[in-house]
């Protein structure tokens, strides 16, 4: 009588390559998950020459404190002729202005005094941005340099505690760093138009969306990667039972 070795598949092997497929998937999700939170700028992408409408979106990173101040930096290299701020309730909007070295021509009239900072305050701790919450602060301003790719807009984010946050690194290479400052890219216009928007303009309702859309991206696209890795998991114990089961089925027949 020949002695048969019993080749299925236990139960603790079961276990273990579905934890082994379990610990990749996560590892990969969070390979793929959105990086830290900082202030940015929507849109990221405007016309060289013309004037835009900019979002400054600030997500509050700390679970203790509320954010109760935001300083943005306008590039003292490519100064704004116009610089006009949309009100956000619960908080006060001011704008500091400098003398300019050279000056600059903006639709025929030479200036010589410029808007370089734009502060919003929390009127009370109250009405600042909350652990868990972002706020959006909004400005237009332009005409937008002609000459450049990209602009820097420096910012300083102060919380009820005193802590500061300083995004103010301009991204370089290829690596986005630690504390990155919001980057606007600047493209030559279209033939179709002269490349001129509306300084005082509201968001578009298209941009509005692509905004709304691209605050739950990461959520749904971590849901869709979860909803996966678990469907994998189950194919593979599936199968590693199906493979036991019909190992069992020859060794009975044999």
């Amino acid at each position: 009588m020949t002695e048969t070795t019993d080749r299925r598949p236990s139960g603790r092997f079961l276990a273990r390559a579905a934890a082994v497929v379990l610990a990749t998937g996560v590892a990969a999700l969070g390979l793929a998950g959105p990086a830290s939170a900082h202030v940015r700028v929507d849109p990221g992408e405007a016309t060289q020459g013309g004037y835009s409408a900019l979002t400054f979106r600030v997500p509050n990173e700390s679970s203790t404190a509320a954010t109760t101040k935001l300083e943005i930096a306008l590039p003292a290299d490519s100064p704004f002729a116009s610089v006009s701020v949309k009100p956000v309730p619960g908080w006060k909007a001011t704008t500091t202005s400098g003398k300019l070295a050279k000056p600059i021509e903006a639709h025929g009239t030479q200036v010589t005094e410029a808007v370089n900072r734009v502060t919003f305050t929390a009127t009370s701790k109250a009405t600042g941005i909350q652990p868990g919450e972002f706020q959006e602060f909004e400005i237009s301003v332009g005409p937008l340099p002609e000459d450049k790719d990209k602009i820097f807009f420096k910012a300083l984010q102060t919380y009820s505690d005193g802590e500061i946050s300083r995004w103010i690194e301009e991204q370089t290479g290829s690596e986005e760093p630690e504390n990155p400052a919001p980057e606007l890219t600047l493209v030559k216009g279209t033939a179709e138009g002269d490349g001129h928007g509306d300084a005082d303009a509201e968001p578009s309702a298209a941009a509005a969306t692509t905004s709304t859309s691209d605050s739950g991206g990461n959520g749904l696209a971590i849901g869709l990667g979860v909803a996966g890795l678990v469907a994998g998991v189950a194919g593979l114990i599936a199968g590693l039972m199906a493979l036991r089961r019909s190992t069992a089925t020859s060794a009975s027949e044999s």
